[in-house]
């Protein structure tokens, strides 16, 4: 699978009152489209991970998302 990263993003995520807050720039949200339409072409299992260390602003909660079925 193919992750492809628009120049310029800024992505952060935050669990607020039980709630996932997913706060990102055009540039960030071009990039989540990008690797939601990579997953949804994917087989089931594939998966992002997401983190500060790899892509997240700091503090940042980390985040996974598979495609199921």
């Amino acid at each position: 699978m193919k992750i492809e990263w628009v120049d310029g993003f800024e992505i952060k995520t935050a669990t607020e009152n039980g709630e996932i807050v997913i706060s990102a720039n055009r540039e960030g949200m071009l990039s989540l489209a990008k690797h939601l339409t990579a997953l949804a072409d994917g087989v089931p299992g594939d998966h992002i991970h997401y983190d500060e260390h790899n892509a997240l602003e700091e503090g940042s909660t980390e985040l996974i998302i598979e495609r199921v079925h």
